[in-house]
């Protein structure tokens, strides 16, 4: 039976419960509509087949959907499904696995894990230079949005001090105050440092950190003054470029969510599996009145090296001259096809332990394809929302690097 029939016969049966309701609502009180529109639902859904499938049929039709969809647009079957009923959805969690395993990205905290270890998922970003916008989509055809399915929003906001890129599940509302939110990229002055906010823990023990920008979830919700936390989990550092932009540029960022044994055998990275609703308890209420002392948000520099050490660090590739084409050259296997300055590859720094091909596997990879159109290939350990803010850092102006 092919999803398609399943959805007609769902429709027919509540279409069928309406038009009993409707039959039973004249000539009668309020209150005896009430009960028997109660009676005549209640009818209905005992004579459902969906109501009384067995459990075992059930996940077994879930598990060939799960199975035979594996690219978008059609892999949208599986997420309707969870939307069918609390059993329905319950069963597909249980099915879905994480990106990790899977190498499919499902539900939108597939965003916040860790990508496949055995292969690269790719994705491409197309910038909108009108409106400061960034858009991170997945799929292969990197000229039109039909055939990738869009995943994050990004949103350059420039500050005094910094610059702020804003980075949401919504591709229509790209603010702090939006319920789609997920965290941002902070820039120092002049654009050589950046900072990884993360709008949820990415792990048991992580520490908020507290800020001006702390933002305001849902004005409309009976506590409109519950704050989401900034937690850092990334520090992304340029050197100082010589040559300007001449040469290659040299990039270093460390995983504050990552731990440096993740990418040996058997390693694991944090897995978040649900989003954390904000409440009262979780954060203390903001203050109606701030001293001027306290409204401006201190930029977090990148952890010592003391600090830093257990963590997961990874620096870019290093380019090497082709004398024929007078130019720095990296392997992107086909996957970038334009010059670049931004252009870039992330392994593991030998400080990890790494040695020899270990440390050669390439994390993530960035490349321009066309004037305002690039691609984003990423893998384990590192999460679609941790790779498309690194890659936001190399849009950003560096005036001591270039």
């Amino acid at each position: 039976m092919s999803f398609k029939s399943v959805l007609q016969g769902m429709k027919g049966e509540l279409g069928s419960i309406s038009r009993r309701g409707f039959d039973v609502k004249f000539g009668r009180s309020r209150s005896q509509r009430v009960v028997q529109d109660n009676l005549v639902k209640v009818d209905a859904m005992k004579q459902s087949c969906w109501a009384n499938m067995p459990p075992e049929l059930l996940r077994d039709v879930l598990m060939r959907i799960e199975a035979s969809e594996d690219t978008w647009p059609p892999r949208k079957h599986v997420v309707s499904c969870a939307g069918v009923c609390r059993n329905w959805r319950e069963i597909v969690k249980e099915i879905v696995k994480s990106p990790e395993f899977s190498g499919k990205l499902t539900f939108p905290i597939s965003l916040k894990q860790p990508g496949p270890r055995d292969f690269v998922l790719q994705c491409f970003i197309k910038r909108n230079r009108s409106n400061q916008t960034y858009y991170l989509y997945l799929g292969l055809n990197q000229a039109s949005t039909d055939d990738g399915k869009f995943l994050l929003a990004a949103r350059k906001c420039r500050r005094p001090t910094c610059t702020d890129y804003i980075i949401s599940l919504n591709s229509e509302d790209v603010s702090k105050g939006s319920s789609t939110y997920v965290g941002k990229l902070r820039s120092n002055f002049l654009g050589t440092k950046f900072t990884i906010y993360d709008a949820q823990p990415p792990s048991s023990g992580a520490k908020v950190t507290k800020s001006r920008s702390t933002r305001l979830v849902n004005m409309k919700q009976v506590s409109p003054r519950v704050p989401a936390g900034n937690y850092p989990v990334a520090h992304i550092s340029y050197e100082l470029n010589v040559l300007g932009s001449r040469g290659p540029r040299r990039m270093q960022c460390v995983m504050d969510a990552i731990p440096a044994r993740s990418i040996e055998p058997g390693g694991a990275a944090p897995t978040p599996t649900e989003f954390v609703h904000s409440s009262v308890d979780m954060f203390p209420s903001l203050p109606f009145f701030r001293s001027k002392s306290t409204r401006i948000e201190s930029f977090q520099p990148e952890p010592p090296s003391g600090q830093s050490e257990g963590l997961l660090v990874l620096r870019n590739k290093a380019p090497r001259w082709h004398e024929q084409l007078q130019c720095w050259c990296l392997n992107f296997n086909g996957r970038v096809t334009v010059a670049s300055v931004k252009n870039f590859q992330l392994v593991a720094s030998p400080e990890n332990g790494a040695a020899g091909q270990e440390h050669e596997n390439v994390i993530l990879q960035f490349g321009k394809v066309g004037k305002d159109v690039f691609t984003m290939d990423y893998q384990y350990p590192i999460s679609a929302f941790q790779a498309f803010a690194i890659c936001l850092s190399s849009f950003d102006t560096k005036i001591a690097c270039e």
